[in-house]
């Protein structure tokens, strides 16, 4: 169990490494083939609710720019 990006450590960085790994995969067998965002929420000020640590993808159309 990872609970947040502040959490990880050369213990766990690995688990980590495997995510980014089959991000590619996914996002492939969605047709995300014109770009994504990759998003991970962190502590009460990143709106983290789900007290572990995950990833969104998003994709499949122009993303803004911005993030406020």
């Amino acid at each position: 169990h990872i609970c947040c990006a502040d959490s990880v450590n050369e213990e766990n960085v690995g688990n980590i490494a495997h995510i980014f790994t089959k991000i590619p995969e996914i996002t492939k067998s969605l047709g995300l083939t014109n770009g994504y965002r990759i998003v991970n929420n962190c502590g009460e000020d990143g709106c983290q609710s789900v007290k572990h640590m995950h990833f969104h993808i998003l994709g499949g159309k122009k993303l803004n720019g911005t993030m406020a």
